[in-house]
């Protein structure tokens, strides 16, 4: 289930306002551009954002999000109508044969669960066409970004144009093990309501990322630093590959 972030609609209406930088979806445009993929499909799309703008540049987007609330704000930005959305997640899609998968931002590391992770991985094979590429980021384990995640280094006040002031802070409550446990809040100073949403995001080592690619049905193919967060993230370039019967090998 979606996060209250996404799934309220208050809270949803406000996303994009509260981080509107968003020069961490730029590598992604740029695989998708470099590599000449004609379909895209953006696993945990959100307010799609990433959606669109693969829309603009004439490439068929499909974004899925399990937060009907963040794919009405989708729907209801310009141009919304080019991208065709679903209400699910990757274990749930129709045949698609994409080029290129995407998780961007925390969608890889909100999936905490081991098998729903490996279902997740499954479908967005499923969904690309033979040889076709899933990328995702996941937060470098041993950086300990958690320890960023309180109310000093957090908080701030953002004028969201129909709203008014919206204070915004992260509160972190628990670490275990790869599991860390975190609450976001919500102030809507107009009207003084608070709304907070509380989420889990499961921390990856890079070889255990890759090993659950392999088992998958994947080729890794690179891994690679976020450009806007150097040593901080892992972006992980991976490509379906096909059993050959009978005889143990892969191929594109």
């Amino acid at each position: 289930m979606a996060d209250e972030c996404f799934r309220h609609p208050r809270l949803a209406a406000v996303y994009d306002p509260l981080d509107p930088d968003r020069v961490d979806l730029d590598p992604y445009l740029r695989m998708a551009e470099e590599s000449g993929a004609r379909r895209v499909l953006d696993i945990g799309c959100g307010t799609g954002v990433l959606a669109l703008k693969l829309a603009e540049r004439g490439i068929e987007s499909v974004g899925v999000d399990p937060a009907e609330a963040s794919l009405r704000v989708a729907r209801g930005k310009p141009g919304g109508e080019r991208v065709r959305w679903i209400h699910g997640d990757a274990t749930t899609l129709p045949p698609l044969s994409a080029d290129l998968a995407t998780m961007t931002g925390n969608a890889a590391q909100e999936i905490v669960d081991s098998e729903e992770w490996r279902r997740t991985l499954r479908g967005a094979r499923a969904a690309l066409r033979p040889g076709g590429r899933l990328v995702f980021e996941t937060r470098v384990p041993g950086r300990r970004a958690w320890e960023e995640w309180n109310r000093e280094a957090t908080y701030a006040v953002t004028d969201v144009p129909g709203v008014g002031a919206v204070e915004y802070w992260v509160d972190l409550l628990d670490v275990n093990g790869p599991l860390v446990r975190f609450r976001q809040s919500y102030v809507f100073v107009a009207d003084g309501q608070t709304l907070t949403s509380t989420s889990t995001l499961r921390f990856r080592e890079r070889q255990e990322v890759e090993a659950e690619l392999r088992a998958q049905g994947y080729a890794v193919e690179d891994v690679r630093d976020a450009p806007d967060r150097p040593g901080r993230e892992f972006v992980f370039v991976a490509r379906r590959v096909e059993t050959v019967a009978g005889r143990g090998k892969t191929s594109a």
